[in-house]
């Protein structure tokens, strides 16, 4: 998706087919791993093998050993990848949140796709149940407990990430007490059990910057499997100004208008998020005109 002043969301698109019919048949899953042209990405936990500006894809019979997964199919090409807990350094290990930047769409849906998939095997060996070791089954998208039958899925936390505009069309930006001074983003969090997305966005202002907010509106989502998230982007309209923090969740927060923005930005006296980050994408949007609020 292309926001309306051209800056596109990292992450943001899917396009290989998951093949999710064909996950229950294991001979058909062994037979495109067996086939001569099978070729696989190789994933850890937050990496992937890289071959400069493209996913590294090596001969599945060199894979190094891990877990088989199916990713799906593009075109006439099929997807697999092999999770390992650490990538060889001769295959071009490279954190997804650097590579992101510089993947085509579609294969950095392939990446976020077999790294989330890393991460939920890395996080839940057991069977949350009765604690017995699980196995992997379903081409990597399930993991079955061998002693009380239960089946366990990928999960994937909600969490709200919004921009929120004032009356004057200043933007509401924070900054983490872990942050460098000068980095500024806007503001963030999960969503609670029985609890609406535009609800747990009111929520999370209030709480780290006692700003009350009316009307939200939903601007895009994105996957973020680091763990285990999905960014649900909003853009919010403020119905007061006056900010306290928490000193917790967020160290400093302040309202700022376009020119002042890109002005500090300019000048490197404020850094924004990486750019593969919806958050990013909220910003660049709102610089840009993208977003119209207080519709009132």
């Amino acid at each position: 998706m292309t926001a309306p002043g051209g800056v596109e969301r990292a992450f943001a698109r899917s396009a290989h087919d998951r093949l999710a019919e064909h996950r229950h048949d294991a001979e058909w899953f062994a037979a495109r791993w067996a086939a001569p042209d099978a070729a696989v990405v190789v994933v850890a936990p937050d990496e992937v093998a890289m071959d400069g500006d493209r996913l590294r894809r090596v001969p599945a019979g060199e894979a190094p050993p891990g877990e088989r997964v199916l990713l799906g199919q593009s075109g006439d090409q099929m997807q697999l990848a092999v999770i390992v807990a650490d990538i060889p350094p001769d295959l071009g290990p490279e954190r997804v949140r650097s590579a992101g930047s510089r993947l085509t769409a579609d294969e950095a849906g392939l990446a976020v796709h077999a790294v989330g998939l890393a991460n939920w095997h890395r996080t839940h060996p057991r069977c949350a149940r009765c604690g017995t070791p699980t196995v992997v089954a379903q081409a990597g998208h399930v993991r079955r407990c061998p002693a009380c039958e239960a089946l366990h899925f990928p999960r994937t936390d909600p969490a709200v990430i919004m921009l929120a505009t004032d009356a004057a069309d200043r933007a509401l930006l924070g900054r983490h007490p872990s942050w460098a001074p000068r980095r500024y983003s806007t503001l963030a969090g999960f969503v609670e059990p029985g609890e609406t997305l535009e609800d747990a966005v009111r929520r999370e202002i209030a709480e780290e910057t006692a700003v009350r907010v009316g009307t939200v509106r939903y601007a895009g989502s994105q996957p973020w499997p680091f763990p285990s998230s999905l960014m649900v982007g909003f853009f919010a309209d403020a119905e007061s100004d006056e900010i306290r923090v928490d000193g917790n969740e967020i160290a400093d927060a302040r309202w700022f208008s376009r020119e002042e923005l890109s002005e500090l930005v300019a000048a490197q006296a404020l850094f924004l998020p990486g750019i593969v980050s919806i958050s990013r994408w909220l910003i660049e949007t709102w610089l840009r005109g993208g977003h119209q609020g207080h519709d009132s």
